[in-house]
């Protein structure tokens, strides 16, 4: 996601906790070079995302070549999504969910003078590699992350601000997994509609330490921040109370914006610069095949809730999935800009094709298998085609107009595409309202999986 990982200095603050030399490596920020991997006891791969986990496949190799006495794990959400291919090229142990105690544990395993300087309440190395399995999820209390070594934050993500000004950005993390179970999510897998806080006082800690280096904006990275209202107000207004000028952004799904209407006023005065929200979709029949807990009517009702309490409301979108329709591509357009949403949509969510790894609820439905591929081990998902190959066409040239533009001007990226979709489609444009000039603020890396 373009910010500093709270889960890789996660990791590193437990294993130096229990008394590990560790050099934590963010490889998307900087070269991995193979001399740092050969005087390793044990290497482990942060693998948040899908996209980290495509890139690890080389980082592995290079650490088997390079140090085959060393043990090599996997940790984070995509891990256990995608254990049978790690194991496959040289992965000893996989980590899932709240790894922090599992991969301690497993540190230990074999060194023991190691194990002294554990913490009492690390779990035995058995439950520890079990503790991947949703149904023993354990619960942890965390270690205010150790960012030592990591890049410095002005390599990271920027916010860019209406007024054209930079803020550095923090991340940091208040939970972990997700009360709810939509279908296309790589959170339900793991977690299996559970989430777990981290503590308020490691999270005010975290923040605390990215202020001090530089940062004035942090990104919350939960799956939903709503998913415990409670516990996300005590942090944010903490935030507030303590450094007033650090602004910072949540994701909250649709329902829980309208649920908890009330707590909006609160997010804009304790800084909140923006909320994203996964829509996917302005199409109820295909809110209803992923599972998404809202409707059409909810998402334009949630946009017009944000504006009245002075927030900024991000949607993201899976656009094209085997449901859509060029017409229904031209509504998702057209809805966009008639709710003056244009400025708020990164170009390349005018782009995201829908993805399906293993242990997708997807898979379960006949409406997803009737077009499913095989597993391609090379983009770690299940390849699909659209059953109307002009919906495909119309993605690649999607692509191509947004792909190397995910930073260009928002409303001119939008009317190419709105032009060439319309015109595959063979419709006509409808007469555009007129744009608000003001921006919104956003983060020059644009998230996305």
């Amino acid at each position: 996601m373009g910010r500093q990982p709270f889960g890789l200095a996660s990791a590193a603050a437990w294993l130096r906790a229990a008394g590990w030399d560790v050099r934590a490596i963010d490889a998307a920020k900087e070269k991995l070079r193979e001399t740092m991997l050969a005087p390793a006891d044990l290497i482990g791969f942060h693998l948040p995302m899908h996209t980290a986990t495509r890139l690890a496949m080389p980082l592995v190799a290079a650490a088997r070549r390079v140090n085959p006495t060393a043990r090599v794990v996997a940790f984070g959400l995509y891990a256990p999504l995608n254990e049978e291919w790690l194991r496959s090229i040289g992965v000893d142990a996989i980590f899932g969910g709240e790894f922090e105690e599992g991969l301690a544990t497993f540190a230990a395993t074999e060194q023991p003078q190691r194990a002294q300087s554990l913490q009492r309440n690390l779990v035995s190395a058995d439950s520890a590699i079990s503790a991947v399995k949703p149904d023993t999820l354990p619960r942890i209390r965390f270690l205010v992350p150790d960012r030592s070594g990591l890049p410095p934050l002005s390599k990271y993500a920027t916010l860019q601000m209406p007024d054209g000004a930079r803020r550095l950005v923090g991340y940091t993390e208040a939970s972990r997994g997700c009360r709810h179970l939509c279908r296309h999510c790589p959170v339900v897998p793991i977690y299996q509609g559970q989430f777990r806080i981290v503590q308020a006082e490691v999270v005010l800690a975290d923040v605390g330490a990215q202020v001090a280096a530089g940062a004035s904006h942090i990104t919350f990275g939960d799956p939903d921040f709503f998913n415990g209202p409670t516990h996300a107000m005590r942090i944010v207004t903490a935030l507030h109370d303590t450094h007033p000028g650090v602004s910072y952004d949540v994701t909250i799904k649709v329902e829980h914006l309208l649920r908890h209407r009330d707590l909006l006023p609160r997010l804009a005065a304790t800084g909140c610069a923006f909320v994203t929200s996964a829509v996917e979709s302005v199409d109820d029949h295909v809110l209803a095949i992923l599972d998404k807990g809202h409707t059409r009517a909810d998402f334009l009702s949630a946009v017009e809730l944000c504006r009245g309490a002075g927030v900024t409301l991000v949607p993201t979108f899976v656009a094209f999935h085997p449901w859509l329709t060029l017409d229904g591509y031209c509504d998702l357009l057209d809805t966009i800009e008639e709710f003056a949403l244009v400025g708020c949509v990164a170009p390349i969510q005018l782009a995201i094709r829908l993805l399906v790894p293993e242990g997708s609820r997807l898979l379960a439905l006949d409406e997803m298998r009737s077009c499913l591929g095989a597993f391609d081990p090379a983009t770690l998902t299940y390849r699909w085609r659209h059953p109307d190959p002009y919906v495909d066409e119309l993605h690649d040239a999607v692509m191509q107009l947004v792909g190397t533009r995910l930073n260009a001007d928002r409303g001119v990226v939008f009317d190419e595409v709105s032009a060439l979709a319309h015109e595959r489609a063979g419709r006509r444009m409808s007469t555009r309202p007129a744009r608000d000039r003001a921006s919104v603020p956003y983060l020059n890396e644009p998230w996305y999986c």
